[in-house]
């Protein structure tokens, strides 16, 4: 299979571009900057339009029952975020979080098949490798503290859910780690059950970051450091493996009318030479020949 090439879609330079999100409603993409607080939408053909928040944003999903608003994990908690049309961006706290230390910040995160919102939380040191971070899981049911439902984690990320919701992926991106999990998922009580390694990617070229999942239930993965976004088969094979021209893609999101374009965030780092890839912190598009699964949205 012939390999596509990678389109520059915006040149935004983002320091952390991470969790885009395909907004069937609008047919937009949105997604996130983490260290300069902002989210951002853009209509193929369009201009990208940007709210900035008062914390770090770091993961989104549509709520399903409001007309413009998003759940989003930040620094402190779990919030809602309504974007005005005089560009200011409204937030609520809903759940709050007590982190195993400071300063944390969550990180990659969204909904399974039936709304529940899933997300991780991390230590901002990534160098100490602090072992604090912790995977909550909130379906809106009382507006007391998320739960977390793993720990143990130093930074959480590749959350997915297979095509029919029953299998759960979930990696731990930190260099001393880079591996990805798969869990049985109860659709009904949203509990994951029978952890096994699903990928070891220590061998492999790039750190996983963000994921997303086509129909066949293949499960794509940023390869972080490696300017790479791979895709693994169900069982676990890694079968195709697609080049962006950035070091740092962070998270893809299948979009689009037809969900075959796979859209694809990076990172910018601080204080390096990027001559060699001047287009970090962009937004990327592939057409893959393969299909996604719609985003779920937030049941609250």
């Amino acid at each position: 299979m012939s390999q596509p090439q990678a389109e520059l879609v915006l040149d935004v330079r983002n320091g952390t571009g991470e969790s885009p999100v395909w907004d069937a409603r609008e047919q937009a993409l949105y997604w996130v900057d983490i260290p300069w607080r902002r989210l951002y939408r853009w209509q193929p053909g369009g201009k990208a339009q940007c709210w900035e928040a008062p914390q770090m944003i770091a993961c989104i999903a549509r709520r399903r029952s409001a007309t413009n608003e998003w759940i989003a994990g930040l620094e402190t908690g779990v919030f809602t975020l309504a974007p005005q049309a005089d560009g200011t961006l409204s937030t609520t706290l809903i759940a709050p979080v007590a982190h195993a230390m400071t300063p944390m910040r969550f990180n990659d995160g969204r909904c399974d098949r039936q709304g529940r919102f899933w997300a991780g939380t991390m230590a901002l040191d990534m160098a100490g490798a602090h072992r604090v971070g912790r995977v909550y899981r909130f379906d809106g049911a009382s507006s007391s503290p998320v739960a977390a439902q793993f720990d143990d984690f130093i930074v959480p990320n590749g959350l997915a859910f297979s095509p029919d919701g029953r299998t759960m992926y979930l990696s731990d991106s930190h260099p001393v780690v880079q591996k990805v999990w798969a869990f049985d998922y109860d659709t009904d009580t949203g509990m994951p059950t029978h952890r096994r390694l699903f990928a070891d990617m220590q061998p492999l070229p790039g750190r996983p970051d963000g994921a997303a999942i086509d129909t066949d239930g293949c499960y794509w993965i940023c390869g972080n450091d490696a300017g790479l976004v791979h895709r693994f088969t169900p069982d676990g094979k890694l079968d195709r493996s697609l080049a962006v021209p950035v070091k740092k893609p962070a998270m893809c999101a299948f979009g689009g009318a037809n969900l075959d374009t796979l859209y694809v965030t990076s990172i910018r780092p601080d204080n390096i030479d990027l001559s060699d890839q001047p287009l970090a912190g962009g937004v990327f598009a592939l057409r893959p020949g393969a299909q996604g699964v719609p985003e779920p949205e937030a049941v609250l």
